[in-house]
């Protein structure tokens, strides 16, 4: 799970765009179609509407953001016109960006993603920080996602063994599919479940389980979260920590062995969850902030080496 955006809005799914286009449907300008995007977006409310216009308009016509302002009087061609239209539409109903284009950024790779999965986040960095910092030679990621934090692992880190696990036959469907895109299909072993069939020693356990509370933190997620991405993915039971909790309690029936582990967490878990990792044998900690200063991972390792 991601720490995901907040907003005042409402949690029900909100209603397809009604009435006319945003944009017309042919012998538009660039800048036009950018123009009439922005406003219909800042009229519902979007954040940072120019920003989502440009990026959608880029991924359209695969051309940079910098290169559509000096480009920005060419006309759109009619194919161009008729699916930034349609990209706007499903913009204002709220659809993330990275649904629409079916694509999202993540340290040095571009990742396949669609309602399957979370939407990969820049805290989430903070757990390959932790890979690359021990250099591991077998690495574990539980609850994996688009793949994410495994493939960046695979990527930077080539001589590392990665194994991947989700609940979700969905998510592991699209992480194998942005495993085989990236050429990392050999590299990086997928399993179904939460912990590996036969367990297995491992250097370095990562896990970015889903964290939120819904009955304190529902309601303030923006229709982008609430709405379109995995419920599974995103509230973590009771308190938050209910997944977390109980991930941790079957790990030392699951066989899996490790001295290190690295926990994505909630703003103000990181206590509770560190008491958790202590209760499975992890009694040396660290917890990291992320960018915002929210302490986003906690580090345990056991001071006597794997059991």
């Amino acid at each position: 799970m991601h720490s995901p955006p907040r907003s005042e809005g409402s949690c029900s799914k909100p209603k397809p765009a009604e009435g006319r286009d945003a944009v017309a449907t042919g012998g538009v300008s660039r800048s036009d179609a950018l123009e009439a995007a922005t406003e219909a977006f800042r009229a519902a409310g979007i954040p940072d509407p120019r920003t989502d216009a440009e990026v959608l308009l880029a991924g359209i016509t695969a051309l940079p953001r910098a290169e559509l302002v000096v480009r920005s009087d060419e006309p759109l061609e009619p194919s161009e016109s008729r699916q930034f239209g349609e990209a706007v539409r499903r913009r204002l109903q709220r659809e993330p960006v990275a649904y629409i284009l079916g694509r999202q950024g993540f340290r040095r790779l571009e990742l396949a993603v669609d309602p399957r999965v979370l939407i990969p986040r820049p805290e989430t960095e903070g757990l390959v920080e932790v890979a690359l910092e021990v250099s591991p030679s077998r690495v574990l990621e539980v609850g994996t996602g688009s793949g994410a934090v495994a493939l960046a692992i695979a990527d930077e880190l080539p001589a590392c063994e990665v194994v991947a696990t989700d609940i979700s036959a969905d998510a592991l469907a699209l992480a194998r599919i942005n495993a085989a895109e990236l050429g990392f299909a050999a590299r990086v072993g997928f399993e179904l479940g939460t912990w590996p069939e036969g367990g297995g020693r491992f250097d370095l356990v990562l896990a970015n389980l889903p964290y939120v509370d819904r009955d304190r933190e529902a309601s303030s997620l923006q229709p982008e979260v609430i709405s379109w991405e995995p419920d599974q993915a995103l509230f973590g039971g009771k308190d938050g920590i209910e997944v977390i909790a109980s991930t941790l309690e079957t790990m030392s029936q699951s066989g899996v062995v490790a001295e290190l582990i690295a926990l994505e967490v909630g703003a103000g878990q990181a206590p509770e969850v560190s008491g958790l990792l202590r209760g499975v044998g992890f009694d040396e900690f660290e917890v990291r902030p992320d960018l915002a200063g929210i302490d986003r991972v906690v580090v345990g390792r056991k001071s006597t080496g794997p059991g």
